[in-house]
């Protein structure tokens, strides 16, 4: 490619539209890549935090010992702990006002912290959204300013009398680059919106099945409390 048809030249000599869009497009390139990095970083620590969490939950601590431990570093507490805050501590205030029913119990529990899970996936969804969008409407942007301008060259060339092969292709050039560009931020988006997407589902299914888990601990506990008193009576 010469001199006249660089990347470069194509973009400065662009209509004002075009390359108003291809500024917009850019803009747009560098958050989402801000905004894929900043996830990759978030699901990772939160992979990480769940990870620690369940190793620590399955060694064999007491269930009081390790919601104490949440509450003294609760800053740094991963959503799978904080779920586990959120039904431990939904337990244990039923338990002081004396409420000894089961289902009473577990239901308080369970309802705990599956709001708690879903602010927990609310908060590790953010961007999301984002990038979505950036990958859908992206294409059509870059689209939009190759149309205005071969509209553009079209309308420079009415005033000729001879057209030629060399006179229409640096409009044109110019005007495809709107698309590259679109193509460009798009494709980053879309290929880490699916990735985030399936490590999301993971998550949430590991979650999910650490709150089954946690509430049968729960409903055995219960039910061992609840037998400790008729055993001793008929003793």
């Amino acid at each position: 490619m010469n001199q006249d048809l660089s990347i470069l030249h194509l973009v400065l000599n662009a209509s004002a539209v075009v390359q108003a869009v291809m500024l917009l497009l850019m803009l747009v390139s560098i958050s989402s890549w801000a905004a894929i990095f900043r996830k990759l970083f978030s699901l990772k620590k939160v992979k990480d935090q769940n990870e620690e969490f369940e190793r620590n939950f399955w060694s064999g601590a007491s269930l009081t010992e390790l919601a104490n431990t949440a509450a003294k570093r609760a800053s740094q507490c991963g959503p799978m702990e904080r779920i586990f805050v959120s039904g431990m501590r939904e337990y244990q205030k039923l338990r002081e006002r004396r409420i000894t029913d089961v289902g009473t119990l577990m239901d308080g529990a369970r309802r705990a912290m599956r709001a708690s899970f879903q602010r927990e996936m609310d908060e590790v969804e953010v961007n999301l959204s984002f990038l979505a969008s950036v990958g859908s409407v992206s294409p059509y942007v870059g689209l939009f300013g190759t149309v205005w301008g071969i509209m553009h060259a079209f309308v420079g060339l009415a005033s000729l009398t001879q057209v030629t092969l060399a006179t229409v292709a640096p409009g044109i050039a110019e005007a495809l680059v709107a698309t590259a560009i679109g193509l460009f931020a798009a494709i980053p988006a879309v290929v880490a919106y699916n990735r985030f997407a399936r490590d999301l589902d993971r998550i949430a299914i590991q979650q999910e099945t650490f709150i089954e888990e946690f509430s049968n601990i729960l409903q055995r506990n219960v039910g061992a409390q609840a037998a400790a008193p008729a055993a001793a009576a008929a003793r």
